[in-house]
């Protein structure tokens, strides 16, 4: 058995692209519109620098835009988060900031951040490695929002 995807509804296929892939970074690897049945699925991936090569990683992400869909959508109880490893948190969290992502929880221990997407995913960010060392203005950023 592999784990290969996890699959999410989007409510603007384009303003959701911006966010997971200009603004996170992920990549687009694959795109499948089904007209008889009204929807679009993109796939995307996280990119590594293993070995000084871009290479995408799995698990995928799956954006799923149902076309005639009107309903708001969000997340159950049942629901947590995605989680990213990220190269520089707090330097990802500023180009977030920069874009107008709201930082749910920022990065105030070098470590962890919370921001949500458009479609109010929650996507933990986790710097990879050891943590970096605190510092302004991360520490005396409040929470805001839940995540």
């Amino acid at each position: 058995m592999r784990y290969l995807h996890t699959m999410i509804r989007v409510s603007d296929l384009k303003v959701s692209l911006n966010f997971w892939c200009n603004q996170l970074g992920l990549v687009e690897v694959k795109r499948k519109g089904v007209e008889s049945g009204r929807f679009t699925l993109v796939f995307l991936a996280a990119l590594s620098n293993a070995h000084g090569a871009r290479e995408t990683q799995a698990p995928l992400l799956e954006l799923t835009h149902n076309w005639d869909a009107d309903e708001a959508l969000g997340t159950g109880p049942s629901w947590g988060h995605l989680a990213y490893e990220v190269d520089n948190i707090y330097q990802l969290c500023q180009d977030l900031m920069d874009a107008g992502v709201e930082i749910n929880r920022p990065p105030r221990d070098g470590h962890m951040a919370f921001v949500k997407s458009p479609d109010n995913v929650s996507v933990e960010l986790l710097q990879v490695g050891k943590a970096l060392a605190p510092m302004e203005p991360w520490i005396s950023v409040p929470n805001v929002g839940n995540w």
